[in-house]
Formats: structure tokens, C-alpha cells, sequence
């Protein structure tokens, strides 16, 4: 199945994101939670693949895994900051044998576990880079990343812009943006793509907060902020985690019906490998649609 299909229908597209389990005892809370998630019925759901180590291992099967056992459309995430060209050609073999279909085409970020390879070796050093050359192997579709409040390492969000043209332009199919919790930061970069010629479906990513302290981790190493309003929500309950969850419940349930009011093609939930607060949240949005 073709995912861009799902995202064109005039119906809200609902997707999970997934990280792989690293051990066995995770594997089996993980495989519950899909399980659990499944009653849903999203759209896709995306599974992450690490620039190096243990973060990786097994990823794919996984893919495969929830494709087949729970029947939910799979796109796998590939990185290429530590392959060459042949591994990337061998991977999308393997990849295609598993059946999956639909990819997540990522830079992927310099890996904590090991180097990326040396610049002498590195045939694909941007996303624009694996985008093409993906094409040039396989007519799956294929989505990259967006960011409403510019990658951190750009320099100025007209050159994220342009970037983000380039992977378009090599052949990329769908947009899924990083975690925010501005919708105003959504609407402008939309514009802003629509404006640089960018017509496929932009897919808002949002991150319900389960931790303020996991919250506060996560947006600086993606380069998102986080508004004062919500610090100022949250510093007076950060030590209490129910309270802390109920409230991510909530503003992410705004975000999400103002998203979809305003023309948002669907919600991508980046889940932590977690049910409740998504389960919540996607619930009372069908409820209302």
C-alpha cells in the first residue's frame, strides 16, 4: 500500500512512530503496545532505524513484524550518514525481501555509539543524497523530514528551506515534521514550503508530553522549543506524573484539533514506544470526527 495515497484521501491519516526494542523484555512490551494500538486503526506507522549500533539491530524485522503479524502499513527509517552507496543498495534488497514498502529517507544524526564515515568515504552526505539515490533503486514511496522551527544545524530557515526543496525535488513523496508544540510553527513552515513549490502532504508530527524533564531533553536535541506557557504549567506538577500526563493529553488534543480544522493532512504521534497518552488522545479525536 501506498502510503502518499492514505495522506490524499480527505480523511484525517493517523500514524504512530516506533523506535526498536533493545531487549527481549522490551519486545514483548513493545509488541503489546502495538497490539494495543492497533485497535485504532492507524493509517502507518513508521519505525526508526539508529546511524549506528544497537539502535538498528533488527529494526527492519520489526517493520516486517508489525506489517505482517499485526497488519498495520509499515515505512522503515534509513539513514545514511554511516553507509556507502553498496550498503545502502544491499539494505533496500533486504528491506524489499521483508515486504516492506514505504520508506523514511533521514541524514540520520552523527552517531554517540561510533564515527560516521570519514569524509573520504561518504557518497551520501545529505538526505536530498540517499532521496536520489533510493530512486534510482526502487519506486517505493518515500518521506522525509520537516522542521517547522529549522533544523539546528541550518543556518537560516530560507536555507532549511531549500534543503528541504532538494529532497523534494529528488523524489521524495511525503513531509513529516519533528516534534513542536507552536501550531503557529507548523502553519508558517507549511506556507513557506507551499510557497517554495513543495506540494506533497506535510504531516505534522506531535509528541504528547509524558515527562517534563524527558520533554525538556528531547526539544534540545532536536532544536524545538518549548513554549513558556507550558513551563509555567508544568513547574508547579512536574512531580507528579499523572498530573504531568493528563495535561500532555490535553494540549496535545488541542494542537491536534486545531491541526486537522486548519487542513493538516493527519497527525503522525511520535509514541516513546507508549499507548496511554496516543490511545487517549486519538480516541476522543474519532469521537468528534
Amino acid at each position: 500500500m501506498r502510503i502518499p495515497a492514505l495522506l490524499r484521501t480527505g480523511r484525517p491519516a493517523y500514524s504512530f512512530e516506533f523506535f526498536q526494542p533493545k531487549t527481549s523484555e522490551d519486545l514483548s512490551a513493545f509488541q503489546a503496545t502495538v497490539q494495543k494500538l492497533k485497535r485504532l486503526q492507524p493509517a502507518f506507522v513508521t519505525i526508526t532505524y539508529g546511524a549506528a549500533g544497537s539502535s538498528r539491530d533488527g529494526a527492519f524485522e520489526t517493520a516486517a513484524w508489525i506489517k505482517r503479524e499485526a497488519g498495520i502499513e509499515t515505512a522503515a527509517h534509513l539513514t545514511c550518514i554511516t553507509h556507502t552507496r553498496e550498503e545502502i543498495a544491499r539494505i533496500v534488497e533486504k528491506i524489499r525481501g521483508l515486504g516492506i514498502e514505504n520508506l523514511v529517507a533521514l541524514r540520520g544524526d552523527r552517531p554517540a555509539e561510533g564515527p560516521a564515515l570519514p569524509p573520504e568515504r561518504l557518497e551520501l552526505p545529505h538526505a536530498s543524497d540517499l532521496v536520489r539515490f533510493l530512486r534510482s533503486l526502487v519506486d517505493f514511496p518515500i518521506a522525509v523530514a520537516g522542521y517547522p522551527e529549522m533544523h539546528p544545524e541550518a543556518t537560516s530557515i530560507d536555507e532549511d528551506m531549500r534543503r528541504l526543496k532538494e529532497k523534494v525535488d529528488a523524489g521524495a513523496d511525503w513531509v513529516i515534521t519533528q516534534l513542536f508544540f507552536d501550531n503557529a510553527d507548523y502553519f508558517d513552515f507549511a506556507a513557506r514550503a507551499r510557497a517554495a513549490g513543495i506540494r506533497c502532504p506535510i504531516v505534522p508530527g506531535i509528541m504528547p508530553i509524558t515527562s517534563f524533564a524527558q520533554t525538556r531533553k528531547f526539544t534540545s536535541l532536536c532544536g524545538a522549543k518549548i513554549p513558556r506557557g507550558i513551563f509555567n504549567d508544568l513547574a508547579p506538577i512536574a512531580h507528579d506524573r499523572e498530573a504531568v500526563v493528563q495535561y500532555g493529553i490535553e494540549y496535545a488534543l488541542r494542537q491536534c484539533r486545531e491541526l486537522l480544522s486548519k487542513g493538516a493532512p493527519g497527525i503522525h504521534f511520535y509514541t516513546l514506544n507508549k499507548s496511554h497518552s496516543t490511545s487517549v488522545i486519538l480516541s476522543r479525536l474519532m469521537e468528534n470526527a
